[in-house]
């Protein structure tokens, strides 16, 4: 080996993504993105382009969770973008909520200003709000639509876009414009409606931990973090990266509120008129920057098997004499292993033909992700091997199997892929939350740019919160249905019925 050869061998690993998770986490973020092609900033300020890439994972959640909704009795339809100003006066403790969100049309019809340009002529009779979220024109119809105890329950959902005005913009975790579903629900009894509530966070969890192998922890919001206008918030929070808390999704018990401020009534059992008991629920297309920034490495995007739309991708490496030997072998592989079924699907697989070099080949799938990478050339076809790289492993580190044992173990594996990044993310959670016992236990947990969950006791003051919000930028991130001990408030000493989480936060 030559003194060069040696410094290379010697020299520290180089990522592909730099700036690393250590050195600075927001810039990684958005490295990742770019690198794995998920999306692009757009011309318009605070929303961005979702790459084919990106929008087939969003496909793949949609695929997911609307299968269970529907299992659930939730049916789809769809409610107009635009919703007029009155509406949203109906009810005001919502639309003190989102009013510096909103935006507005005020106009239509353009025409020429006469100095090269265009200018809006026809004002609107009355302002027309882009959906911020959808509680008062869907409360509109459902209005209309019932009139008996025989019309409830209601469920409805709807798969669309919503258009909050957002001042620090960041993909897939804040933009102006992302991508949701929100369902809808109206029952004859404050009960039902509860437990509806509560059902569709459990349906949320069961899909973070299942599907996204996303470890959560799921309690309701303190008062002041609690949706405008509902009764009661549900949340699930997750740990990134960096420690700080991921908002995942809400179900919102809204009790009669909305039912009373859009007219929501049924004619009950014994004959009498009441007002509806309503639930709303959701979750965005923040799910893939949880996605990105629970399991990615300083490498690129790490996708959990039954959220990647690749699960398995082959690379052909071949000189131009071996090519239609590796070819036909790849494509034999392939037919095999179209009969394995991985969660109820045949699995998600591509042969790369592209004429590029071996190497980028290979890293461009390392950032973009895929559970997967199979590296077939003649060796490998003569003794019948396949080199497997799974990515949760270092780039480098590879199998060697035989390729009948491949086929018939190719679910196992990216079943054990799957596990892995959960324990993986769980850990890492365990590893950064700490119960504290005093107010100064918790100033040290905060102090600097430490972060992570500490649970502690706190009385319900939400004078302390703001407190803590203006000296380290922790907020409560819910009341955590697993603690619910009661004891004495860090702060103050008084009684306290259990355990909140404070963290800082996206």
């Amino acid at each position: 080996m030559t003194a060069n050869q040696q410094a290379q061998a010697n020299a520290p690993k180089k990522n592909a993504i730099s700036p690393t998770r250590a050195e600075n986490f927001p810039e990684w973020y958005q490295q990742v993105i770019q690198a794995a092609s998920l999306a692009d900033n757009s011309p318009v300020r605070g929303c961005m382009v979702i790459r084919p890439w990106g929008y087939a994972i969003w496909e793949l959640i949609q695929k997911r969770l609307d299968g269970m909704f529907k299992a659930m009795g939730h049916k789809n339809a769809y409610f107009p973008l635009l919703i007029p100003l009155k509406y949203f006066e109906k009810e005001a403790e919502h639309v003190e909520g989102f009013a510096k969100e909103c935006a507005i049309v005020t106009h239509t019809h353009l025409q020429p200003d006469g100095k090269g340009g265009l200018e809006p002529t026809s004002p609107l009779d009355e302002p027309l709000i882009i959906r911020p979220t959808s509680e008062t024109i869907i409360g509109e119809m459902f209005a209309k639509w019932i009139q008996s105890y025989r019309d409830l329950p209601l469920k409805i959902n709807q798969w669309a876009n919503v258009v909050r005005w957002e001042m620090r913009p960041r993909m897939f975790l804040r933009t102006t414009e992302f991508l949701w579903q929100e369902g809808h629900t109206v029952h004859a009894t404050s009960e039902e409606a509860q437990q509806v509530a509560l059902d569709m966070l459990e349906c949320y969890r069961i899909f973070a931990e299942d599907c996204m192998a996303m470890p959560v922890i799921c309690g309701k919001k303190s008062e002041a973090e609690k949706f405008p206008g509902a009764v009661s918030t549900f949340t699930f929070e997750a740990m990134m990266q960096d420690g700080k808390a991921l908002q995942a999704g809400t179900s919102h018990f809204l009790g009669q509120n909305f039912a009373r401020a859009s007219n929501i009534k049924f004619t009950s059992e014994n004959g009498r008129e009441e007002f509806g008991w309503t639930t709303s629920w959701g979750v965005t297309t923040r799910l893939i920057g949880g996605l990105i920034m629970t399991h990615s490495d300083d490498d690129g995007l790490i996708l959990p098997p039954q959220l990647s739309p690749l699960q398995i991708v082959i690379l052909p490496i071949h000189r131009e004499d071996s090519q239609r030997q590796v070819m036909e072998y790849c494509e034999n592989l392939v037919e095999k292993l179209g009969s394995v079924i991985f969660h109820g699907e045949k699995l998600r697989l591509e042969i790369d033909t592209r004429n590029i070099r071996g190497g980028d080949k290979s890293w461009e799938w390392i950032k973009k992700g895929v559970p997967i990478r199979l590296e077939i050339g003649m060796r490998d076809i003569e003794s019948d091997t396949i080199c497997v790289h799974r990515r949760d492993r270092a780039p480098k580190d590879v199998d060697l199997i035989p390729r009948g044992e491949f086929v018939a173990s190719a679910a196992q594996i990216l079943e054990s892929i799957q596990a892995n990044l959960f324990q993986r993310a769980k850990k890492y959670r365990k590893e950064n939350s700490r119960h504290v016992q005093t107010r100064e236990e918790l100033f040290e947990f905060f102090a600097g740019k430490n972060s992570g969950f500490a649970y502690a006791h706190w009385c319900g003051d939400n004078s302390i919160a703001e407190e803590m919000k203006a000296k380290f930028g922790v907020t409560i991130r819910c009341l955590p249905f697993s603690e619910t001990e009661s004891g004495a408030c860090i702060f103050t000493g008084k009684p306290s019925e259990q355990k909140v989480i404070w963290a800082k936060s996206y």
